[in-house]
C-alpha cells in the first residue's frame, strides 16, 4: 500500500484507528475455544465488526508465536482474511525485528513476502544495516521505535548523548530519540519510514514534528496506558493526520461474553467518532 492510499482511506473513514490484534486465549470469551481455530475465529469476528471504523489492523506477533506453529498459522490466515476480504486497510506486522543485514532481509521477506503485510515494526538500536534492508521493498514501510510509551523508555531515549560518529565530533548533546530520528533520515528509502512514538509522550510530538513533519508516526498508549488522543493530535497531527493511533484492549477486549462483536463495534465507533471531531475541527473549517 502507498502512503497515499493509506492518506485516502483516513479521508473516507474520518479515522485513523489502529486496531490492535493481540489475542490472548485466557482473554477471548470462552466459546471460542471449542472452535478449530478460535485465535482466528475472534480476529475475524473483531475485524468483521470494525473494518469500516479502522484503517489499519496490528497484530502484535508475540501473541501468536507464543502459541507455536498454531499461532503462526492464525497469524497467517489474519493477514491473508484482511487482504483478500478488505485490502483497502493497512496492515502492521507489529514483531519489533532488528538485527544486522542478512538476517534484516529474511526478516522482512517474511513479513513483506511470505505474510505480504503492508509494515513492520523495528527497533534501531544496530543501526542503518539492520533497517536499510526492510526499506528496500516498494510500497512496504518500516515503522521504526522512536519514543515508546513505556515507562523504561526513559532509561536511555530520553538521555543527551554526545560524542564521536565516524571519527568526527557530533556538535552538542541532544536526547538520543532525536539522534534516532536525525539519522534515519539519511537512510536509503528513507521515505518509507514511519515511526513508533508513544501517547505517554504527548508533550514530545513538538520536537518531533520539527525533526520528522511530514511521516506517519504509529502512537501506541491512548487510553489504558493514560495517553491522551486530543493532546497527541493537538502537537502531533500534520496536513495528511501523519497519526495511526492503536487500540488494543479497549477494543478486542471491551466483553468477553457472548456480545464481543457488539461490544469491540461500541468502543471502536466512539474513537472513530471522536477522530472524524477533530479532523473536522482541524480541516474541514480553515
Amino acid at each position: 500500500m502507498t502512503t497515499q492510499q493509506l492518506i485516502d482511506q483516513i479521508r473516507i473513514k474520518k479515522s485513523f484507528l489502529a486496531v490492535g490484534l493481540d489475542v490472548d486465549l485466557n482473554k477471548i470469551p470462552q466459546h471460542l475455544l471449542a472452535l478449530e481455530d478460535p485465535i482466528f475465529e475472534f480476529n475475524k469476528a473483531i475485524i468483521d465488526a470494525t473494518h469500516d471504523l479502522a484503517v489499519a489492523y496490528k497484530p502484535n506477533t508475540a501473541f501468536y508465536e507464543a502459541y507455536g506453529i498454531k499461532g503462526w498459522m492464525s497469524l497467517q490466515k489474519t493477514i491473508h482474511y484482511i487482504n483478500s476480504t478488505y485490502p483497502d486497510i493497512f496492515t502492521i506486522a507489529d514483531a519489533k525485528r532488528g538485527d544486522i543485514g542478512n538476517t534484516s532481509s529474511m526478516y522482512a521477506k517474511a513479513f513483506f513476502e511470505d505474510l505480504n503485510f503492508d509494515s513492520v515494526t523495528v527497533a534501531p538500536y544496530m543501526g542503518k544495516d539492520s533497517v536499510e534492508p526492510f526499506l528496500a521493498f516498494e510500497n512496504k514501510h518500516t515503522i521504526m521505535l522512536a519514543l515508546t510509551s513505556n515507562e523504561g523508555a526513559f532509561d536511555f531515549q530520553t538521555l543527551n548523548v554526545e560524542g564521536t560518529r565516524g571519527g568526527a565530533e557530533r556538535s552538542g548533546a541532544k536526547e538520543l530519540y532525536k539522534q534516532v530520528l536525525e539519522t534515519s533520515k539519511t537512510w536509503k528509502n528513507s521515505e518509507n519510514l514511519m515511526y513508533v512514538v508513544g501517547a505517554t509522550k504527548a508533550e514530545y510530538f513538538t520536537e518531533i514534528r520539527k525533526i520528522v513533519p511530514d511521516s506517519f508516526l504509529l502512537v501506541p498508549g491512548v487510553g489504558a496506558q493514560g495517553g491522551s488522543l486530543s493532546e497527541v493530535c493537538k502537537y502531533g497531527m500534520n496536513a495528511n493526520v501523519g497519526l495511526l493511533i492503536n487500540s488494543s484492549r479497549a477494543i478486542i477486549y471491551a466483553s468477553n461474553g457472548t456480545d464481543f462483536v457488539e461490544k469491540a463495534r461500541e468502543e471502536a465507533l466512539k474513537m472513530q467518532q471522536e477522530m472524524a471531531a477533530i479532523i473536522s475541527l482541524k480541516f474541514e473549517k480553515v
